[in-house]
């Protein structure tokens, strides 16, 4: 699974770890993704994955829970 939110486009960056020493070695920031359903505008209910600030935006639309 490739880490990149499918709504935004958001992937992981590099950087570097910084000791108390400042020695410096390389890293990855990931970004912060999670599995959910989403609504489409078609109507249909599929999973995405996505990063929590397009789920917190309100970009992605979660579906209706069905009540029994």
């Amino acid at each position: 699974m490739s880490k990149v939110c499918e709504k935004c486009g958001k992937r992981p960056q590099s950087g570097n770890n910084v000791s108390h020493a400042n020695n410096k070695s390389k890293r990855r920031f990931e970004p912060n993704l999670c599995n959910v359903r989403c609504q489409m505008p078609s109507g249909e209910v599929k999973t995405i994955t996505v990063c929590t600030r397009c789920l917190r935006s309100g970009t992605v639309v979660k579906p209706v829970a069905k009540t029994a």
